[in-house]
């Protein structure tokens, strides 16, 4: 088939649905499939990242869903797409982040060939998905199938767009993410326990509760246990201010991080940690810390659960209590056998979740809706 897959976020831009895209582009093509990936242009620090990525417009951040999202910006959006779907001629589009303006929305207006759409976010109700339901359901309703990541995700997307959704994960790179990738020397002294956390700097992942923690965490396991934080945002500053003064030496903002050295930072941690507040569908860091065999400490909410099952493979804490994760983790700390039992069970659990096993689900989710679009016209 020829596959195209449109996102807003993609590389240089990282994050859950950036690797989506990526993965199952890869996984597709492995398969034999001609893909394509549409996104746009960013100002800085882009590399076209593989030969089958066309650019559009221009990418700027906004702030919505206490976290920043793409959008598309440009002369002759609209035009440039309908040159692209009319010279590639694509048997399917998929596209993710269906309802979010601007380039997913023109997409799914613009494509004549059977079409799918992913939903990746949880949020509640609120006044612009109010105002702009009626629009947007216009848009949805062109799609042939709806996946989302998760039942919560479904359930959020359901709040204004009813109808079928099924229920096809992210994924990991079990072989990139492993427990025998080598970790940063360095970083691995003896009688220290590394925590890390991976993500952006939003306020809706929870750092500045995990910082709240970490004095008392550091005061429970007498200065062993130290924090690594790697991901950045306007708000680093901020944050790295807001350290408590007996932690400071136990905390150490590492910044933006390249992607390849990831699976090294998993490896020089001994406990992964995920304060997120909520509004989180999934968790693909969850995921990651798992296959590369750490212990895992994540907020309690619905997207979550779909990776971290509490006390069989993970250890979950109400959000936004900083006391209950620093006791939390204190415990793993002072407990390396129970590490390396959620460690194992962990990376027992991201196996389920390995991207040839998710592909497989899309792939034939596209053939059936194509086989569908077909029946319809050979019925006409």
């Amino acid at each position: 088939m020829k596959i195209g897959i449109l996102s807003q976020s993609y590389y240089p831009r990282y994050g859950g649905v950036t690797e989506h895209v990526h993965h199952t582009a890869v996984e597709l093509r492995r398969r034999g499939h001609d893909v394509r990936i549409i996104t746009s242009r960013f100002r800085s620090g882009e590399t076209n990242h593989a030969a089958f990525v066309e650019r559009v417009g221009y990418n700027i951040l906004i702030p919505f869903n206490r976290a920043f999202v793409d959008l598309t910006v440009g002369v002759a959006l609209r035009h440039r797409l309908r040159q692209l779907l009319r010279e590639h001629e694509f048997d399917v589009l998929h596209t993710h982040c269906p309802t979010s303006p601007s380039l997913p929305i023109l997409a799914i207006q613009t494509a004549s060939c059977p079409q799918v759409g992913t939903f990746h976010t949880t949020a509640g109700r609120s006044f612009l998905q109010d105002t702009f339901q009626p629009y947007l359901s216009r848009v949805v309703e062109r799609l042939d199938a709806r996946i989302a990541v998760s039942q919560t995700a479904a359930d959020s997307a359901r709040l204004y767009y009813p109808g079928e959704y099924h229920i096809i994960p992210n994924g990991v790179d079990v072989e990139r993410f492993h427990p025998g990738a080598r970790p940063f020397e360095e970083w691995r002294e003896p009688g220290r326990v590394n925590l890390l956390f991976v993500g952006r700097l939003d306020p809706r992942k929870g750092v500045h509760v995990l910082l709240s923690a970490m004095q008392e965490v550091v005061q429970r396991t007498g200065g062993r246990a130290r924090l690594l934080v790697v991901g950045d945002s306007y708000l680093r500053p901020k944050l790295e201010a807001s350290v408590p003064a007996a932690a400071r030496d136990h905390v150490r903002f590492l910044g933006h991080v390249p992607s390849r050295d990831l699976p090294r930072w998993y490896a020089t941690a001994d406990v992964f940690v995920s304060p997120a507040s909520g509004n989180e569908s999934f968790g693909i860091v969850l995921l990651e810390a798992m296959a590369s065999g750490r212990a895992v400490v994540a907020s309690d909410i619905p997207g979550y659960r779909s990776v971290v099952i509490p006390e069989v493979n993970g250890v979950g804490v109400p959000p936004g209590d900083a006391e209950r994760l620093a006791a939390a983790l204190a415990e793993l700390v002072s407990d390396p056998e129970r590490r390396r039992l959620l460690a194992t069970r962990g990376r027992q659990r991201a196996l389920e979740f390995a991207w040839p096993r998710v592909t497989q689900r899309i792939e034939a989710l596209y053939r059936e809706v194509v086989a569908r679009r077909g029946a319809v016209h050979s019925a006409a």
